[in-house]
């Protein structure tokens, strides 16, 4: 199943695993009711052979998030791969009905969530992959845990690479956290790739991403790097990785501060609702635990 997976990156990748592997099931889960249609209608007919399901959720909506986790594990006997790929930039500070700041809440929060939700059963269901859509922008990132939201000095370009640190921070424990388990955890950068993401940078920086655009890559180029962490039996055993262009690379030193991952983790739960994770006693149907926030 793949978060963001009705346009761009995610929709290339799902039609590249709905080709390859014939007769399997790819659950897409998108935002907007029309894309996400539209996305189903294409991956049908393209693999004719190939179950497609859809859902929606505003990963933006930590109530919708716990909705999408429990239909999906009404649903879904198994899951054998899950990859974390919804993300999105806001040109202003923007806050969530749960009052957080909205790029970390969709770019990380979200995804944070639904994988916790998930993590049983995607336990049972190994050999299993989790892949975070990540950033190069991460290598700029910073993680200030008491100032999240950049209550003070917000900008498009910093909001973003806080949140893909985060996707690699968390991608990290989660591979130390299911090590010995078939469950294996990576991130990736995809690429600069020329998707609808950038339309929410500011006005004044859309010009500029406008002539950026004719040099990025296109996005089936990054689909096929999100297939490839997806299903390549190259790094079936690999897990807590960071990749571009499908080849190993060491993220930033914050990135690699296990420390920083273990308290961002504890924040996370906090700010989902779920008790703190790291001794495994989040709610498992999402509801609030008694120490939640």
């Amino acid at each position: 199943m793949i978060t963001g997976g009705s346009d761009g990156i995610g929709l290339e990748c799902a039609s590249l695993l709905a080709v390859a592997e014939p007769g399997c099931r790819v659950v897409v889960i998108g935002r907007d009711p029309r894309r996400t249609a539209a996305a189903t209608e294409r991956l049908r007919a393209e693999s004719p052979e190939v179950t497609v399901d859809s859902l929606l959720c505003d990963f933006a909506d930590l109530p919708a998030v716990r909705r999408l986790a429990a239909d999906l594990l009404k649903t879904c006997d198994r899951i054998d791969v899950l990859l974390d790929n919804a993300g999105t930039v806001f040109s202003r500070r923007t806050l969530t009905a749960d009052g957080v700041e909205a790029t970390f809440a969709v770019n990380h929060l979200g995804g944070f969530l639904l994988t916790e939700l998930l993590l049983d059963r995607i336990r049972q269901s190994a050999p299993a992959r989790i892949v975070f859509t990540s950033s190069d922008a991460h290598y700029s990132g910073t993680l200030d845990l008491d100032d999240l939201g950049f209550d003070h000095g917000y900008t498009t370009m910093r909001a973003y690479a806080r949140s893909k640190l985060a996707n690699v921070l968390t991608a990290r424990l989660l591979a130390r956290r299911t090590a010995g388990t078939g469950v294996t955890v990576n991130a990736l950068h995809p690429g600069a790739i020329a998707t609808n993401i950038w339309g929410g940078a500011p006005w004044f920086a859309r010009p500029v991403l406008a002539v950026m655009k004719r040099r990025m890559e296109s996005p089936q180029v990054g689909g096929a790097r999100l297939s490839y962490l997806a299903s390549s039996p190259e790094v079936e055993d690999r897990s807590g990785g960071y990749y571009r262009r499908n080849r190993l690379r060491e993220p930033s030193e914050l990135a690699r501060d296990d420390n920083l991952g273990e308290r961002l983790y504890a924040v996370s739960a906090r700010l989902v609702g779920l008790a703190d994770v790291s001794d495994g006693s989040g709610s498992p149907d999402g509801s609030p635990s008694p120490t939640g926030s």
